[in-house]
């Protein structure tokens, strides 16, 4: 009888991987290698406006690379003549895929870069971004 019970437990384990395994092939994943040295991207003009008490500057950007872009990072550097007085920076958490166009919002308190010039830096895990200026990109349109 306790055999009878063990071999239950067995053929139910065994269906229960059988089945795990299937629906891991309905879905397969396909890893492709990010870019590696010097990506390109396109952006729009950044936008920067006053809100309440902060700075905002808002960039919409596309990876026009052929490969994912991994740990993409957008900094925002302030100065004042030729000294760094502030900043923001944003890192994407996911690869950035070929063709996706994300909105970067950067934030900086105002009181600190009255009368100052900003920058923009582009980088991301494998080496250096070359940004190329458009007239616009638009947003892919949220699915329901």
């Amino acid at each position: 009888m306790m055999r009878l019970g063990w071999l239950v437990g067995v053929v139910a384990l065994g269906v229960g991987l059988s089945a795990a395994s299937a629906l891991a092939q309905d879905a397969p994943r396909k890893l492709v290698a990010p870019v590696r040295g010097e990506a390109t991207v396109e952006i729009t003009a950044p936008n920067t406006r006053p809100v309440g008490n902060d700075i905002v500057t808002t960039i919409r950007v596309r990876n026009s690379s052929r490969a994912p872009i991994a740990g993409f990072r957008i900094e925002e550097n302030w100065y004042k003549g030729n000294e760094a007085i502030s900043g923001d920076s944003y890192r994407h958490r996911t690869p950035l895929q070929p063709g996706e166009v994300i909105e970067v919002k950067l934030t900086t308190p105002r009181a600190r870069i009255v009368g100052a010039r900003n920058q923009y830096q582009f980088s991301h895990a494998n080496g250096t971004v070359k940004p190329t200026t458009v007239k616009s990109l638009d947003l892919p349109k949220p699915t329901k």
